[in-house]
């Protein structure tokens, strides 16, 4: 009679299971009390450690889906409440009644620096802000953590790099980007008069980081705030985001 140790190598062979594991299959020559024993602890421990597996795994994708999930197109905007660079404290609802534009920001991802390094987005900030538009550049990105802004850096920031938006907005809770599911540095909401969402997504047409894609490419913030400033439906309400990954404060 082999004892337990010998009966896996020499009498086991694969069974399929809904688990995915393989369930050893000894002749009834070898049953014996020690081996069934061996048998429903194997089993029983392995088919535990996979059911807290699945539950951690599961929980985790419905908290990241649940925590990014964007507020769709038409909805009304989430309010917040951020600081700026100099500690003044800017609220969306304070700018009730106005266009509002809302970009994330980070300084050291290639595909901002694309808008910024040659003007794009500080030209597209001013011709709308000098409409009266309010436009809130927001920092997300954990402290600690790549394009991540203390006060001082974002002052820095926007005076080296002749910024024309109506803030600098520090997220450092990540409370703002979650709410609108930011997911992407540049990511791009717009919120008309009435405090509804009317556009959200990438900025422009062309998901690249190379500067000289920007001429032959479709502004599509630039599109919406010209269409809805005439009184106009927006005509490319929502695209698909495209950047660096925002780095949120773990929770």
């Amino acid at each position: 009679m082999p004892n337990a140790s010998e009966v896996p190598r020499r009498a086991r062979r694969s069974r399929p299971t809904i688990a995915g594991f393989e369930l050893l299959h000894i002749s009834y020559k070898y049953v014996t009390r020690e081996n069934l024993n061996y048998l429903r602890s194997r089993v029983s421990n392995e088919t535990m450690n996979m059911k807290i597996i699945l539950t951690v795994f599961t929980s985790l994708i419905a908290i990241a889906a649940f925590a990014l999930q964007p507020p769709p197109v038409g909805s009304a905007a989430p309010d917040f409440s951020l600081p700026d660079a100099n500690g003044k404290t800017h609220s969306l609802s304070q700018y009730k009644g106005k266009y509002v534009v809302l970009e994330w920001f980070n300084p050291q991802c290639p595909f901002v620096k694309k808008h910024y390094g040659g003007g794009n987005m500080q030209k597209l900030q001013k011709e709308f802000t000098d409409k009266g538009v309010v436009w809130l550049t927001i920092n997300s990105n954990a402290p600690g953590t790549e394009g991540s802004l203390t006060p001082e850096d974002a002052q820095k920031i926007a005076t080296s790099w002749k910024t024309h938006e109506t803030a600098l907005l520090l997220d450092s809770e990540g409370n703002a980007g979650r709410a609108y599911g930011a997911k992407n540095t540049p990511n791009m909401v717009i919120i008309n008069t009435e405090g509804k969402i009317i556009y959200r997504g990438a900025i422009d047409s062309k998901a690249t980081p190379n500067p000289s894609d920007i001429p032959s490419s479709t502004n599509y913030v630039k599109a919406a705030l010209d269409q809805s400033l005439s009184g106009k439906s927006v005509s490319t309400p929502e695209t698909k985001p495209y950047g660096c990954s925002v780095k949120y404060k773990s929770s």
